[in-house]
Parts: structure tokens; sequence; C-alpha cells
């Protein structure tokens, strides 16, 4: 299933994601209780109401979900899914506990090989859904679709991903020439991912630098605002899945720094290798 015929679940995965997104609103000019998950990562109410709106969408589609904030799966049964969602209701949970705005809610579709079983995954992302509640900004991709923003997206909530892609902009925009531009995470700044910096330096001289904090960031680099993210720290298959697509879409490529070719998901473990976006 490519092209036209994944619309439907494009619609699905955008409606989820605004659901989401609802969620994390309603809770987000309240007093935000924080607690930690067995490995001492911080989650919250919103992480947990996003992920009851988005799964109460995307069981319309009677395609399993695999979710940062649901039960873990093990392999030997995702690995045998055909199609799956792999969500992160809450992408940015520190910039959401210190209000900055810059959080996001990822949503992707996943195609399996069911018959290649492997540590190394057998999935690819073939839809992506990035949305950003508080800017309202909305990007997503599709196989062989290309990726589009759509800003003020939730006053347009219940159009059609055909009219959605009237409604937004294809990626990526024409930027002026510029010096060579790194997205940096704020909250992920690794010392391997600064030994990285002084490597792009020394390729192209003057560096920039641009910043926003989340899944936000592969919008960035779909729209063509930044030229390398470099993420040299952990990261979980749900945060990069549906960023993957809307770059790939966008005419960018994401590239396991390990492996050298595009990350592949579904993996006996969900733990990414560390990744270049470029």
């Amino acid at each position: 299933m490519t092209g036209a015929a994944l619309l439907p679940l494009v619609d699905a995965a955008v409606q989820a994601a605004f659901a989401g997104g609802r969620a994390i609103m309603a809770v987000y000019g309240s007093e935000v209780e924080v607690w930690s998950k067995p490995d001492h990562s911080p989650i919250t109410r919103a992480d947990r109401d996003a992920h009851d709106a988005i799964a109460n969408v995307l069981e319309g589609t009677q395609l399993p979900m695999m979710s940062e904030e649901g039960r873990m799966i093990p392999p030997a049964e995702r690995q045998g899914w055909g199609r799956y969602w792999l969500v992160d209701p809450l992408d940015g949970t520190k910039e959401f506990i210190h209000r900055n705005d810059e959080f996001a809610v990822c949503i992707a579709l996943m195609r399996s090989d069911t018959a290649f079983r492997a540590p190394q995954g057998n999935a690819t992302p073939v839809v992506g859904v990035v949305y950003g509640p508080v800017a309202d900004v909305l990007y997503f991709a599709w196989e062989g679709g290309g990726a589009y923003r759509q800003q003020a997206a939730a006053t347009h909530a219940h159009h059609s991903a055909y009219e959605r892609v009237a409604m937004s902009t294809r990626l990526p925009l024409a930027h002026p020439e510029r010096v060579h531009t790194v997205l940096a995470s704020r909250s992920h700044r690794s010392a391997a991912t600064e030994a990285r910096i002084e490597l792009l330096r020394a390729t192209h001289g003057e560096v920039a630098f641009a910043h926003i904090g989340s899944a936000l960031k592969f919008g960035l680099m779909a729209e063509g605002a930044a030229d390398t993210y470099p993420r040299l720290s952990p990261t979980m298959e749900w945060d990069t899945a549906a960023g993957q697509i809307i770059c790939t879409e966008a005419g960018r490529q994401l590239i396991d720094l390990t492996t050298h070719a595009p990350m592949r998901y579904n993996k006996n473990e969900p733990v990414n290798n560390w990744f270049i976006v470029q």
C-alpha cells in the first residue's frame, strides 16, 4: 500500500494527533505532577491522557499500536505485525515540564517485512505525523506522497488528507544561501555531538546553530531551515519514525551511524543507534 491508498490512514493519524494534542493542552495550564518511569525518565498526566486519546482514535483502524506509554510488546509478537502504529503521545516531556511550548505528538504507520525478523529490525515508516499543539503546526507525510506543513492545523481538523494537502505547504521550502546550519537539541547535547559539530566546522568552515525541542526538529529539517541534525545520544524508535518519513519525503535522509543506512525499526530492543539527518 503506497501513494493515495495510504490517505485514509494519513487521516486517522492526523485525527489521532489532534486528539492527543487536545488532551495535552487540557492539562498544560495546570500544575504539572511528574513521576519517574523505571528508566528514570519523567512522565506526566499529559503523557498518559494523550496515549489514551490517541489509542481511542487509532482503534478504528484495527491495526495494532506500540506506544511509549503502552505495554511493552515482546519482539516475537510485534515482529509478526505487517503494519502497526508507532506512537509517542508526548515527545518532549521535559519541554512540557519546563513549559517552553516545544513538545509534539508523534504518530507513524510502520510497514514490516514479516519474513525477516532480526535484532536490527524489520520495519520502516510509511506515514508520519508530527503535531505541535501549542503552535498548532502539523507536519505530515506518506510514502510517495510528499511532505507538508500546515499552520493553524486544528482549525481544519475535520478536513480529509486530500483537502489538507491543498491547504498545506509542500516541503522543503526555499531558503536563501547561508552558512551551514546545525540543528542541536536543547536538552540533549552529548560530548559525541560536540565532536561531530567540530567535524562539520572542519568541513564547512563557519557553522551556525538552530535550536528547538522534541520531534519538531524533524519539521525544521524537512523545511530546509537547517542542514544537519546529528543525534549522538539515546533515542527510542517512537521518537524518530514519524520524523524520518517526513524528512525522507522532503528529500532528506535519516542515516543510522552504525549501519550507514536509513534507520530500521521493530528491533528486538526499541532503542535507536546514533543517527544523523542531512
